[in-house]
């Protein structure tokens, strides 16, 4: 049944309708999965533009018919749940769309042609590298098509520009193909393009055709969806309370929901053997109570919320250390200097795990061991550094989030967009260490014992912005299938690396690029030459700090240390750790690291 023409769009109308375009999505993920050649041929484009678009479920089922409050509140959802490069840019177009509308209660085709202009001009601007033959060069497609019908011709049916632009952002889809060479080469189109003319087939398909399709089975994205949903709100009970649950195998679900029933704002973060609790109630003992029933509760803290100055949580710390879960670091000191933590998401085909959270650095090696799947890894959504940001900056004059090097991730992009919507009197500074796993940790370590020391931000920042161009991570793959698997290297490489007995090093370089950094040739002795690599191609001379990560090989990593002491005389700290999954999803179980940071720089 054709649905009726019609020159208005309401926010009633224009719900049901995205509603109908993201489930399209989301039955669409394997394919766009399949089609993701584009930056990197990792096979999640569409696992998490399902993520990012499924977040936005929960705001449009609310009873809400005016359009500017659901775009609004579609934006913030969109931003919490983004997830990859095709979702942030997403996210994005859709805050423009936000943003133009303001607070106009239905689209004209002449207002919706202006909103998704803007949210065109908000996609681009969020890139700092635009690549024509992507989901951009679709969204501006898609944008000047409705201008053109909308606002230049003056049409004012939607049952004609719609059509039309939606069949020009096909053609500009199509077009793809020929602009990137890879693209071209796999003879596809690129995935995160496809996901948003999919998007937007379904909205036309509803408004125009009145064709609408169902709800599908979300699976292993529904945990996920729920945690990313969560909304921000000024919190109406009086306490911030926190506390460490220490365990031999916490449940985290029951847990969480046991604990939700007390309060707002609730944040479960940490492992199976050790969460950290923060959570907003009226009783803290309450929940000091209930967290005891799942192991030893230690570091309790109830700060007054209703205080008119937003005080830091002691007396001596001046400012709040966080990072995120790519840097590897160890538990006793994450406990022992209050590091918070962001994690970043773990995907088995679509089974999606709360990096260090749901899934623990022992659990994620022994899933890529078993599961013929190979893992796919995406950094934290803005929204998943706001929520941390916005309770931080309410109790430190200034928060310190270290950040995973920008040349290898969009992390840093992330906490720089969720820091620039925080409202709280705290400032948030973002610091890209231009390092990965136990680089990045040394550096998180060092600034939060510079907090610990009473030391100013201005200090830390000086102090770190000295020891980041010296501080270098260094990691030895056993095994290259797993990175063959994931794409990152050629399957021909591999049979030649075995017949030659070579093993690959990866490592950072003082701009923030992760690449490869030599080869060990034959397998004698190849811990103590790594270990002489290691320190030859350091940039440090002198006392120094020593960080050691492992995949499942803690017998490696003690020989390792004894290694590195013999060739490094100077070192004043050495910490071994687990190896987490930034690093290891590409490495695999048996992957050594070793990152060294100057004591004094």
């Amino acid at each position: 049944m054709t649905a009726k023409s019609t020159s208005h769009l309401g926010g009633e109308r224009f719900a049901l309708a995205l509603k109908s375009g993201i489930h399209r999505v989301i039955n669409e993920q394997e394919l766009l999965n399949r089609i993701n050649v584009f930056p990197v041929p990792d096979g999640d484009t569409g696992t998490n533009l399902s993520l990012t678009l499924g977040s936005a479920l929960t705001a449009l089922d609310r009873e809400e018919t005016h359009l500017g409050t659901i775009l609004a509140r579609l934006a913030d959802s969109l931003l919490d749940g983004a997830r990859g490069n095709s979702g942030a840019i997403l996210a994005q177009f859709f805050q423009g769309v936000s943003d133009s509308a303001g607070e106009i209660s239905r689209f004209t085709t002449y207002t919706f042609g202006k909103a998704v202009e803007n949210g065109s001009g908000y996609a681009r601007d969020a890139i700092a590298e635009p690549r024509e033959g992507t989901i951009l060069s679709v969204i501006a497609a898609f944008a000047a098509a409705v201008r053109r019908h909308a606002v230049e011709l003056r049409e004012e049916s939607f049952n004609v520009v719609l059509p039309a632009s939606v069949a020009r952002a096909e053609k500009a889809l199509a077009e793809t193909t020929g602009q990137l060479d890879v693209l071209r080469k796999a003879g596809v189109v690129d995935a995160g393009a496809k996901g948003f003319v999919t998007l937007f087939e379904g909205v036309m398909q509803f408004l125009v055709n009145g064709v609408s399709t169902p709800r599908p089975e979300l699976g292993g994205l529904s945990e996920v969806i729920d945690v990313a949903a969560g909304s921000e709100s000024d919190s109406s009970y009086r306490y911030c309370t926190e506390c460490i649950v220490t365990g031999t195998d916490i449940e985290r679900r029951k847990l969480r929901e046991m604990l939700a029933q007390l309060g707002d704002s609730l944040v479960l973060a940490g492992t199976r053997r050790k969460a950290k609790i923060h959570i907003h109630v009226d009783d803290p003992g309450e929940v000091f109570e209930k967290a005891a029933q799942f192991g030893e509760v230690s570091a309790q803290k109830a700060d007054d919320m209703h205080r008119q100055s937003h005080s830091s949580h002691d007396a001596v710390r001046k400012f709040a250390v966080i990072t995120d879960s790519a840097a590897d670091i160890p538990d006793e000191d994450l406990e022992r200097l209050d590091i918070h933590m962001v994690p970043c998401r773990v995907h088995f085909g679509d089974r999606s795990f709360i990096d260090k959270v749901s899934i623990s650095n022992e659990e994620f090696f022994a899933e890529v061991e078993r599961n013929p799947v190979h893992p796919t890894t995406s950094q934290p959504a803005p929204g998943d550094f706001r929520r941390q940001y916005q309770f931080l900056a309410t109790h430190y004059p200034d928060v310190l989030s270290i950040s995973l090097s920008a040349k290898a991730s969009g992390t840093w992009q992330a906490a720089v967009t969720a820091s620039d919507r925080v409202d709280g009197a705290g400032k948030v500074h973002v610091v890209d260490t231009q390092n990965a796993s136990t680089g990045e940790g040394l550096l998180a370590v060092f600034a939060a014992e510079c907090a610990e020391a009473g030391m100013s931000i201005d200090e830390t920042l000086e102090q770190l912005k000295a020891r980041i161009p010296l501080t270098r991570t260094f990691a030895l793959v056993k095994d290259l299938k797993f990175a063959v698997r994931g794409g990152r290297v050629p399957a021909y490489v591999k049979p030649v690396a075995e017949f030659l007995r070579i093993t690959p090093i990866i490592r950072t370089h003082a701009d923030g690029r992760v690449t490869n950094g030599g080869f060990l040739f034959g397998r004698r002795r190849r811990i103590e030459r790594f270990a002489a690599l290691v320190a030859a191609n350091s940039a440090v001379s002198g006392p120094m700090h020593v960080a050691i990560g492992h995949a499942l090989a803690g017998e490696d990593a003690d020989r390792l240390k004894v290694a590195m002491q013999d060739v490094l005389p100077e070192i004043h700290r050495l910490t071994i750790t687990e190896l987490g999954s930034a690093l290891g999803v590409h490495g695999g179980p048996g992957t050594l690291i070793v990152a060294t940071m100057p004591k004094d720089p």
